[in-house]
């Protein structure tokens, strides 16, 4: 069992009971899953730049990575409905936290002037959406094989009702919010 797994059994429960007044454990708010997606406009014109995010993707999450489509033909980006352009990847269980702990520990300070990560991501359900410039900054990732800088984007999912919980929730788990 990941140890920020462990420290949510039991620190987190309890400080998240004695600041909000939950009368029942199953109240409490919990990591559900963390999705991370990558957009690869560019793989309309080349598979390749496809294949080798797919790949990225996989090394950094330690999971298959899902290749997305175009849901509807549009015109001005040049895409058609079913043309492959992103790939996803949906954490559970012990890879979630796991992925976790390296986003928070490992990848997030290597950013480059970094001061913290916006605390006004939530959007009103308690879920928290943060953006990546850049896939270099996990450090599984190699920096000469690289043949482009991706972006991508981390969706943590909660089972909090409000933002103040899930605020309160990522900050147990140490997730470096910028000061307003």
């Amino acid at each position: 069992m990941s140890r920020l797994k462990e420290q949510y059994q039991k620190e987190i429960v309890e400080a998240m009971t004695k600041k909000f007044g939950y009368k029942n454990v199953m109240q409490v708010p919990k990591l559900d899953k963390i999705v991370i997606n990558m957009g690869v406009g560019e793989a309309k014109d080349n598979a390749k730049l496809l294949e080798s995010a797919v790949g990225d993707m996989e090394t950094i999450t330690g999971q298959k990575a899902v290749i997305t489509r175009a849901k509807n033909s549009i015109a001005n980006f040049k895409i058609r409905e079913g043309q492959a352009i992103g790939c996803k990847t949906t954490l559970r269980g012990d890879k979630m936290y796991e992925f976790l702990d390296r986003l928070i520990n490992l990848a997030l300070p290597r950013v480059r002037d970094f001061r913290g990560v916006n605390p006004n991501s939530f959007d009103g359900r308690g879920n928290y959406a943060l953006g990546i410039k850049e896939q270099l900054i996990f450090p599984e990732i190699e920096y000469d094989k690289v043949d482009k800088v991706r972006g991508m984007d981390v969706i943590i999912v909660t089972t909090a009702q409000t933002d103040e919980e899930a605020r309160e929730l990522l900050k147990m788990f140490n997730m470096p919010f910028a000061k307003a």
